[in-house]
């Protein structure tokens, strides 16, 4: 018998940072000398009152079936959240708690998108941006923002690629995988153009919002256009502020008639988040961020020693993030040279695979729509990040410009 699939998981692929991160732990269980930098997972331990709290509710019971938008404590907790850190205001029906926030993207587009329907993906992106939009009968528009712009995606592009079918667009900040933030003037002139296309849901993806390097609090959209309120859905959650990766809560915050149309997606698929993992996230959002300086130093000194390690290495040039996880390089410079052995490297997925031969893994920027480039993580120990440029710069200067 041959099991036929459906066209719609036929549209989607294997997370490409899923992939890498599985290979590189496949080497380093082989004995490789491997430094891990594929993936955006904070490497300090979640902070001590939050594990408590998940203890308390263990041993108090909280180990239950909870409601599917999400425990109502921890809704107010994250209405409080958004008042204090981000100073917008929503009423508690327009909140609403997922596995995640990936789980809050694709019930959005679930909730939304008919077949055809447009979303405009700046790229580099996210895997999971457009993946999300094609299983759920949507059609990614890529909008290509390169070195020059800061991959960042300006006022002129947005307007050209608005149509007829346009039904969201997607913007990220701080970036993954770039690191880029937008400036308050860049985000004025984005929605002076989504005041004119009224039609355009805003998808405000704000995982990263605490982890920047300019010592500048977070700030989107809404708050340089708030009358945009109404058309937006902000996404964010506790696994990077909060080092919370495994206890899988995120959250979205939207229109009432979004909101809960995404309730009733999520209450075909998984139901209601985990009533532990929810006890945790209520910690963390309440228990305030005294802890982040310390760890976001950190993540600009690993950022430092990498730009320093990689920006004069010929071949290389290096977007420096302005927050996030990631460094995000591009590699147009090695192609058509050859390793020692006399490959010729002809793409970034040859240049990744060359580095991870030399012990460093990261991801190609084909992962991310944006060729010739490539990801790496800064969310690992220092010295790992040191030995990384290290690696890679030596890498690069054994390349030879003919076979």
């Amino acid at each position: 018998m041959t099991l036929r699939l459906s066209q719609r998981v036929q549209r989607v692929s294997l997370s490409a940072n899923a992939a890498a991160k599985s290979h590189a732990t496949e080497l380093r269980e082989a004995g490789h000398d491997i430094l891990d930098l594929t993936t955006g997972e904070p490497d300090f331990d979640t902070p001590e009152h939050i594990k408590q709290a998940a203890y308390t509710a263990i041993a108090a019971g909280a180990t239950k079936y909870t409601p599917t938008p999400g425990v109502k404590a921890l809704r107010v907790a994250v209405q409080r959240k958004l008042q204090r850190e981000n100073h917008l205001d929503y009423p508690l029906p327009s909140i609403v708690i997922a596995n995640g926030a990936k789980q809050i993207i694709f019930n959005a587009f679930a909730a939304t998108l008919d077949e055809g329907d447009e979303v405009l993906v700046p790229t580099p992106y996210w895997p999971s941006f457009p993946d999300s939009v094609r299983f759920n009968g949507g059609e990614p528009v890529f909008i290509e923002c390169g070195l020059a712009q800061g991959c960042k995606l300006t006022a002129q592009q947005l307007e050209q690629h608005i149509g007829e079918r346009t039904r969201w667009l997607i913007l990220n900040g701080p970036g993954n995988p770039s690191g880029a933030v937008y400036s308050e003037v860049e985000l004025q002139a984005i929605s002076e153009v989504l005041r004119r296309h009224p039609q355009v849901l805003i998808l405000l993806d704000e995982l990263y919002e605490h982890i920047r390097f300019d010592g500048q609090p977070a700030q989107n959209l809404l708050n340089v256009a708030p009358d945009l309120q109404s058309r937006c859905l902000l996404v964010a959650g506790v696994s990077k502020t909060y080092a919370m990766t495994g206890w899988r809560i995120g959250f979205g915050a939207g229109p009432q008639v979004l909101t809960s149309a995404m309730a009733v997606v999520q209450s075909q698929s998984t139901s209601g988040a985990s009533s532990v993992g929810q006890a945790a996230a209520l910690a963390a959002f309440d228990g305030g961020l005294d802890f982040l300086p310390e760890q976001v130093a950190a993540y600009q000194q690993r950022r430092d020693l990498l730009v320093s390690a990689l920006r004069d290495v010929d071949g290389l040039e290096v977007l420096e993030p302005q927050g996030g996880f990631f460094l995000f390089v591009r590699c147009a410079g090695l192609l058509g040279r050859y390793r020692p052995d006399g490959a010729r490297l002809d793409s970034d997925d040859d240049v990744v695979a060359y580095l991870l031969e030399e012990g460093v893994a990261g991801v190609a920027g084909s992962a991310y729509g944006l060729s010739p480039w490539f990801r790496l993580s800064i969310a690992t120990a220092t010295e790992s990040i040191a030995e990384a440029g290290r690696r890679i710069a030596r890498a690069c200067a054994l390349l030879r410009g003919e076979a």
